[in-house]
């Protein structure tokens, strides 16, 4: 008898695993709870496009069985705002980590999310660079030790849910993901959403920023997302800072409705082609 197959099974590229992630890492959980959303979306799965970039949760394309497309450092938004524009029936969504989406490519995700592009940004933020080290990254909070920050962080880091909603983000939200039901729920909300939406998932790094942060596995992770996550719908997204071993404000931060780049391009499109006249 062949053996059950999980409902997940078709979604999953069977030859390229197993996975490279470590244990204890968030990622895979993310992912999950992204399929599981895309099937109870409703959404044509042939007509469902995922970009990633490079990176830990970059791979994420390449383990998923829909057309995917593994770009360069970076340029995860920039390929799929073309992929949009050239075929704008497809649903795009972009599975990529703090570093690749916010650092090299933080002028694109500002830019996508000004032009109100129709894309689904899935931003894993693990506060590190985690394949190639564990580097300090746009993220990080301060204070945190990494490998490039051995006395504790001296930066600022971004505000994601802050920075997506000041460019212009018609959906933003945040959630660890401890808190697998309302991330399932939030991303298949974000891919219904006509207009740039961000899904913020804070996940563990236990093996390289956890550990240096005196959580050595995953679940020293889990539990603190567990005492410090708090949830705030309509929060403010300038107040929901992370701090070091401070509050996760999570919850729909945005949520409101306006034209995307389409419209407005086929908006121009009619009105150039009504003043050519006969």
């Amino acid at each position: 008898m062949e053996p059950e197959r999980h409902p997940m099974d078709d979604l999953l590229r069977e030859d390229r695993l197993p996975h490279i992630w470590c244990s204890g890492c968030g990622i895979g959980t993310a992912v999950t709870c992204f399929i599981s959303a895309l099937l109870k979306s409703g959404l044509d799965l042939d007509k469902v496009a995922v970009v990633s970039g490079i990176g830990c949760t970059g791979r994420v394309a390449g383990y998923i069985k829909l057309d995917s497309f593994h770009t360069t450092h970076g340029r995860a938004i920039a390929f799929a705002t073309g992929l949009k524009l050239a075929n704008p029936e497809l649903k795009v969504v972009i599975f990529s980590g703090d570093g690749d989406l916010i650092a090299i490519g933080g002028n694109h995700f500002i830019h996508a999310a000004r032009r109100n592009i129709d894309m689904t940004v899935i931003c894993v933020n693990n506060f590190n660079y985690g394949m190639t080290g564990g580097q300090v990254g746009p993220t990080t909070p301060v204070g945190a030790r990494t490998t490039t920050s051995p006395y504790g962080c001296f930066e600022h880091p971004f505000n994601i849910p802050y920075l997506a909603a000041a460019s212009g983000a018609v959906y933003v939200a945040r959630w660890t993901m401890l808190h697998v039901r309302r991330l399932e729920r939030s991303i298949g909300e974000a891919l219904a959403k006509r207009g740039f939406s961000l899904v913020e998932v804070i996940a563990p790094c236990p093996t390289n920023y956890g550990r240096r942060q005196r959580r050595r596995t995953g679940l020293d992770s889990l539990k603190y997302y567990h005492q410090k996550g708090v949830i705030k719908h309509g929060a403010n997204p300038r107040d929901v800072d992370i701090d070091l071993d401070g509050e996760i404000i999570e919850g729909v931060f945005v949520d409101i409705e306006k034209p995307t780049f389409s419209d407005f391009c086929q908006e121009g499109l009619s009105r150039a082609m009504g003043n050519r006249g006969p």
